[in-house]
């Protein structure tokens, strides 16, 4: 099996600015209550439902938290802070809450639901330029595909979001209604790092430090992307884009030479992947780039990016506020590509992503 070289596709017409990986604070419950039913206004306060943060996304930690909490306190904040300085056309705002992690299906659907229109009321209503990943209760795939009919005609809101360590693989059927109503109504799924802690996040336990668990997430995100392949999503759906959020780039190659290697032994196991699991991981995953986990130096980070078959899965995103957001782009990428994947890629990616000219 052989490589492309990453080269330029054709120029677009317009070299488009579009930050796929934007986080604003998280909602607290007098943000919630104002969009939730009665009895689940009250039910967050019964509960002392306030600031939902998953523990394995610990946004209150330093590396975390914005160097000052008013870029991220409102639309307006983050207009100054972030999409006026970088010229941007359009943010995909992504809030890892912990409604997602609730083990109440109907709590952590109340609160998925109230989570999305708090972000169109509070955030999307405010800038043209933002757009949304919607919160659903993975753990409740009924009310999930009802809050996807409810956002599909709000094209603001892009893509289903999911958190790296859920309860169960991804490509598990109990979630295929999920999917089928994402591509159904055009959103793409994302995945990013965050859990709900019903696992050890390793084959062999709990890890004591943090170093430890994010140098590791590249191992729950390639369970991930084996079982969606190996189940069959594809096949079934195979108008699906999954977008992998801070995840590194460096991994993916490997997994992909490593899973075609052992399909053509174990191929009889799957019989629906009637081709290698590289040109299906090529077609319908997407990377974005910050935090970029390959060399510092251009010449060898280079050769990390020429390992992927396509340079349309790259995104451009800036993982703002983070300590390490910046300019998001990766070392040793060649220049020629840059305009591609600040915008014209995730265009590609999102068929609900319109953006005028005017």
């Amino acid at each position: 099996m052989t490589n492309d070289t990453l080269t330029p596709p054709d120029a677009p017409s317009r070299l488009w600015r579009i930050d796929c990986d934007v986080h604003p604070r998280l909602p607290r419950m007098a943000d919630l209550a104002p969009h939730a039913p009665r009895y689940w206004a009250q039910m967050f306060d019964y509960r002392n439902i306030d600031r939902q943060e998953l523990m394995t996304y610990p946004v209150s930690t330093l590396p975390f938290r914005p160097k000052d909490p008013a870029d991220v306190a409102d639309a307006a904040g983050l207009a100054r802070a972030h999409l006026d300085p970088l010229a941007l056309d359009a943010a995909i705002l992504n809030v890892l809450s912990g409604a997602q992690a609730a083990y109440d299906p109907y709590l952590s659907t109340a609160l998925c639901e109230a989570t999305n229109r708090w972000l169109a009321a509070d955030w999307l209503d405010r800038d043209p330029r933002l757009r949304a990943s919607a919160l659903v209760p993975f753990q409740n795939p009924e009310a999930a595909v009802d809050e996807i009919e409810r956002l599909a005609q709000d094209k603001r809101f892009v893509q289903i979001l999911a958190v790296l360590g859920g309860e169960k693989p991804l490509g598990r059927r109990e979630y295929w209604p999920i999917y089928k109503a994402a591509a159904a109504h055009g959103f793409a799924l994302g995945l990013h790092p965050g859990g709900t802690n019903r696992h050890a996040p390793t084959q062999s336990g709990f890890l004591a430090t943090r170093v430890e668990e994010v140098s590791l997430h590249p191992q729950t995100y390639a369970s991930q992307v084996a079982s969606l392949v190996a189940e069959g999503v594809f096949q079934t759906i195979p108008d699906l884009r999954v977008v992998l959020m801070e995840s590194g780039i460096s991994w993916l190659p490997g997994l992909m030479w490593r899973m075609s290697k052992d399909w053509k032994g174990a191929r009889i196991e799957v019989p629906w992947l009637e081709e290698p699991p590289y040109d299906i991981i090529a077609r319908h995953f997407r990377l974005t780039t910050q935090p970029f986990d390959g060399p510092l130096d251009s010449v060898s980070a280079a050769k990390v990016l020429d390992q992927l078959p396509d340079p349309s899965m790259l995104l451009w995103s800036s993982d703002f506020p983070h300590r390490h957001s910046g300019d998001g782009m990766p070392h040793g990428l060649p220049d020629a590509l840059h305009g591609a994947v600040r915008g014209a890629h995730a265009l590609a990616t999102y068929p609900r992503l319109e953006l005028s000219d005017v």
